[in-house]
């Protein structure tokens, strides 16, 4: 076991002794002291809210953004650390989801549900409450390095009712596990505001070019199921989050799969922007985000020749 191994697993085992209020000031602490630090992550972080509010925002505004985010980006990995030590009861109760009724109309239909969720709140916690429902779900998880992190990831999802596929090196394609889910009534979660794969398709984003992952689309259109963009928020007692949707899926008239898929995926990119631009505060994207900003250290990006934006 390597230090990174042994850190997770301290966090795990130690986060869960303290008391809640405790451990939330810890990592406020230390959320405030890399505010105060700058560097790489928060850099970026400063950069992508500033796409999200515009130019009209001042530097002062965006810098009490900027802590706001690092907070709650600090309070999602002490709750995530937290959470496997929650009992079914605890966890129905620090979840609010807006729309239950819509999901749990399509999982007592047995035509399950996609669901694109941004990197926002506490997505962990969307996950346990749907398995605390009782309502089947899977989804996909990065393989990360080193081996004993990503098996630590997998138990902790896996303890709390969900089924997680690996994105790669698994026995099938994960995409053909999520089909035969999504078919046999899932509910199906998949992260969407960011491609990991370079094999994304390419959207407008607050204003400018990025890649998002076709994953959501294409299982929509593959499936038939019902397709929704989720928002999730922090409030000081609870992890929020809602749903809009069901997205309207293009048929075929509209052209190939490549295009309906393109399609497909604008619309959900236009649903995830509306949820952030609502709770930019709650957005835990610390990494470069559009294709403009690939070329800088930074992540800061240049300025657009089409919006202005930088």
């Amino acid at each position: 076991m390597n230090l990174t191994e042994l850190a997770y697993l301290a966090g795990w085992r130690g986060v869960r002794a303290l008391p809640r209020s405790v451990a939330g000031t810890l990592f406020r602490a230390g959320a405030d002291r890399a505010h105060r630090r700058g560097g790489g992550s928060t850099t970026r972080l400063r950069a992508n809210l500033r796409r999200v509010v515009g130019p009209d925002v001042s530097e002062a505004d965006l810098d009490v953004l900027v802590r706001a985010g690092l907070r709650s980006y600090a309070r999602y990995w002490m709750e995530a650390f937290r959470l496997p030590a929650l009992s079914r009861a605890e966890i129905l109760a620090g979840f609010r989801f807006d729309r239950e009724d819509v999901l749990a109309a399509d999982v007592a239909a047995g035509r399950g549900a996609i669901v694109a969720l941004p990197h926002s709140g506490n997505w962990d916690m969307a996950g346990a409450w749907v398995a605390a429902m009782g309502w089947p779900i899977a989804t996909v998880a990065e393989r990360l390095k080193p081996e004993g992190i990503y098996q630590r990831f997998l138990a902790f999802r896996r303890d709390l009712g969900m089924e997680i596929l690996p994105t790669h090196g698994g026995e099938r394609p994960a995409f053909d596990v999520l089909v035969d889910r999504v078919k046999a009534g899932y509910v199906v979660p998949l992260l969407a505001d960011r491609d990991l794969s370079a094999r994304g398709v390419t959207v407008d984003f607050f204003g400018s070019r990025t890649r998002m992952p076709p994953g959501p689309a294409l299982l929509a259109l593959r499936t038939g199921a019902p397709l929704y963009v989720a928002s999730l928020w922090y409030e000081p007692e609870a992890a929020c989050a809602t749903i809009e949707g069901p997205l309207a899926l293009p048929g075929a008239e509209q052209g190939t799969l490549d295009v309906r898929v393109r399609i497909l995926a604008q619309r959900v990119a236009d649903g995830l922007a509306a949820g952030i631009a609502q709770h930019p505060q709650d957005w835990h994207m610390l990494q470069r985000m559009w294709l403009d900003q690939r070329a800088t250290p930074t992540g800061a990006g240049r300025p657009s020749p089409t919006t202005g934006q930088v």
